[in-house]
């Protein structure tokens, strides 16, 4: 991130040719960012239905997520979404990494299926 990342931008790719892999940059593709933005929405998802289903007797499998709600449903909607925003914004930072790139499909496709799975839970 640099002050040329919102307003002004310079930078879009490596300056060489063979260098794209492991470079940082000032500008994001769209592509990149809706695909960022995708996942901080289904994260959101996650939170309200996770929330939903707990009220209606239902159990959380993750015991991360378990320990969180131990210390309050604001807490842990504050909690979740400061984790899932830094993770996101590391990984976009790191677009260029292989193994960033890697971690934001995985997230994307991870956040999908859970959320396709919490819709079947919920018209159950």
């Amino acid at each position: 991130m640099s002050r040329w990342s919102f307003v002004g931008g310079r930078r879009r790719a490596a300056r060489r040719a063979g260098e794209q892999t492991g470079a940082f940059v000032d500008l994001y593709e769209p592509g990149l960012l809706a695909l960022v933005l995708w996942v901080a929405l289904l994260n959101l998802f996650d939170t309200y239905f996770t929330i939903v289903h707990l009220q209606r007797g239902g159990v959380e499998f993750n015991p991360i997520a378990e320990q969180m709600l131990l210390s309050g449903r604001t807490s842990f909607v504050v909690t979740k979404g400061l984790v899932i925003g830094v993770a996101l914004l590391v990984l976009t930072v790191h677009k260029n990494h292989p193994i960033a790139r890697a971690g934001l499909w995985l997230a994307a496709i991870a956040y999908t299926l859970l959320t396709g799975w919490h819709l079947a839970l919920f018209f159950v």
